[in-house]
């Protein structure tokens, strides 16, 4: 166990918190409250905080180069999105099945944009599929089958994939077969505990997978080889998202959400929704951006 206090908790009450990364060039912390049609930006410096509108959910996005557009995955399909302009450059909106909407995403380390799909309901079917971007624009669905799309991250050398499928409580490794950004055969990299379904994701420099464990209330660090290493708890229920942040790349950012938490639940958890920082003796390692 590792025993930290958040260094700072950011109140950001979002329905469902999700998808959160730091911007280096811009030295600020973005993420989105999905439910909440709303994007997040806190500027790290200044310590304020701007909140944008959203014509469609925000399920997940990544960065872009040379750019001040994000590439988005909306419920509906991914995008080019500048969201102060609020323009949207449509890349690709797949047929998806009856209930279905994108969800959790990432940038490779080649610059292409991965986005999976879940789908909604009280009655989940694996029926999903986990899509990747070129630069092109190009779109091919990697992984069918699909219930609920999370736990995507890349090792630091770009030739391993990290996904999982919540329901399962399984996280898959593939091996990302360069140059056409092709997938082999999942193997199982590691399993969480009853309860506890694999969230968000990203990898250490040291090339550790940290993921939260949504409904468990806790963050875990995976050792390349599958070994759990670290496990951070966190003062509410539902853990969604993680990356590190900060100039130095050591404040550990985790995004939660109050989605489903009756009254009883948000007495005994005032935080949830929040944003919480804890300051770790590891970095991360710069988000990637896409690349057209």
């Amino acid at each position: 166990m590792y025993h930290l206090k958040p260094h700072a908790i950011l109140p950001a009450r979002n329905i469902l918190g999700e998808g959160v990364l730091w911007d280096s060039r811009r030295q600020a912390l973005w993420w989105t409250d999905i439910h909440g049609h709303r994007l997040h930006r806190h500027d790290w410096s200044r310590g304020t905080m701007e909140c944008f509108e959203t014509p469609e959910r925000v399920c997940s996005f990544g960065l872009v180069e040379s750019s001040e557009q994000l590439i988005t995955a909306f419920a509906s399909g991914i995008a080019l999105y500048e969201p102060r302009q609020q323009q949207i450059e449509w890349l690709t909106r797949p047929q998806l099945p009856a209930g279905a909407r994108f969800n959790d995403g990432r940038v490779d380390r080649r610059g292409r944009f991965w986005s999976g799909t879940m789908i909604e309901g009280a009655q989940p079917r694996a029926e999903a599929c986990l899509y990747s971007v070129s630069g092109s624009g190009a779109t091919r669905c990697q992984v069918r089958g699909v219930t609920i799309s999370n736990g995507l991250c890349f090792s630091p050398d770009g030739g391993q994939m990290y996904f999982a499928d919540s329901p399962t409580r399984l996280i898959q490794q593939f091996d990302l077969l360069e140059p056409e950004g092709l997938l082999s055969a999942p193997r199982p990299f590691a399993s969480t505990g009853p309860g506890a379904y694999p969230d968000g994701a990203t990898i250490d420099a040291d090339g550790c997978l940290w993921i939260a464990h949504w409904g468990a209330g806790r963050v875990v660090r995976y050792t390349p080889n599958g070994r759990e290493d670290r496990t951070v708890l966190i003062p509410t229920a539902q853990p969604s998202c993680v990356c590190f942040g900060g100039p130095d790349l050591d404040i550990l950012c985790v995004t939660t959400a109050r989605d489903g938490l009756d009254s009883a639940a948000l007495a005994t958890e005032p935080n949830a929704g929040d944003v919480f920082l804890f300051r770790v003796d590891i970095k991360g390692m710069p988000e990637c951006e896409y690349r057209r």
